[in-house]
């Protein structure tokens, strides 16, 4: 996406129309119109402005996915008791086929006693209870696929 049509994305979102954006502003609807259609661009002040107005950070303005912010919006509001019934395993799946076969191949019980000293080892290093210390361990997978993909 391009700058205006974050801003488009970003008005939207927060539910103003242009002529609303613009009062508020103290800009034309005009000025408005050709900021999202990347005619011209705010200065850094009105772009700071337009932030607060839309309610996201400068950063999410200039670098704003609507269908990202909808997701993350989407999993802040889940309760933890509609998570627990969710098959996140299936749902990811779905995506990534090999989640649903990998069990028919690889002896788990290899890996689990590892992966529990490993948990075992966060909670006595680091005072981490348990959900903590599995967090921290995908957490730290993450951080290895992100380094590999990088390379």
């Amino acid at each position: 996406m391009n700058l205006g049509e974050n801003l488009f994305s970003a008005r939207k979102k927060s539910g103003l129309s242009q002529e609303d954006a613009a009062e508020k502003l103290g800009v034309s609807r005009q000025t408005i119109s050709k900021w999202e259609l990347n005619e011209t661009l705010p200065d850094i002040r009105q772009a700071k402005n337009l932030a607060a107005l839309y309610r996201v950070t400068l950063d999410e303005l200039t670098d704003f996915d609507v269908k990202v912010k909808e997701i993350e919006d989407i999993i802040e509001k889940t309760s933890e008791e509609t998570q627990k019934k969710i098959d996140w395993t299936g749902l990811w799946a779905k995506k990534y086929p090999i989640l649903a076969s990998y069990r028919q191949e690889v002896d788990v019980r290899e890996y689990t006693e590892g992966l529990k000293k490993m948990l075992a080892r966060l909670k006595a290093d680091y005072g981490y209870g348990d959900e903590d210390a599995f967090l921290v361990l995908k957490d730290i997978l993450a951080q290895i696929w992100q380094e590999k993909t990088r390379s």
